[in-house]
């Protein structure tokens, strides 16, 4: 939780370079988050017509969509690639799967020019 707390509370900071941990325990609890407003959608029957979700999980996707751009950005700050990077998801199949490899990536270890590695600061 407080990695998710990390994310929303830096929610448009776009500078700088984020954790792989932050970056997934935050796509994580936005998954449990995404599941459990669906869940509200349908106890309180207020789904779209022949959707699984409804007006809570829509206002929910807008409510993180800033926030997780970017951490989006910040985490390929922390691999040495621009936030423009994210365009290649446009290309199908190919691009969300190279994204999705980028992502995974370890830090770099040394500072890049998006500032100095938060997971190795003793390197610099």
């Amino acid at each position: 939780m407080e990695w998710y707390l990390l994310v929303i509370n830096n929610y448009a900071n776009f500078k700088g370079r984020g954790r792989r941990a932050e970056y997934w325990m935050f796509t994580l609890f936005c998954l449990f988050f995404s599941l459990f407003v669906v869940a509200l959608d349908n106890v309180f029957e207020i789904t779209f017509s022949g959707l699984i979700f409804g007006p809570l999980y829509i206002t929910y996707v807008l409510l993180v969509f800033v926030p997780a751009l970017a951490a989006t950005v910040r985490r390929l700050h922390d691999i040495g690639k621009s936030g423009w990077t994210l365009l290649t998801l446009l290309i199908p199949v190919i691009g969300i799967l190279w994204v999705a490899l980028q992502l995974v990536r370890d830090s770099e270890p040394d500072d890049n020019d998006y500032g100095p590695c938060p997971k190795y600061p003793s390197v610099n």
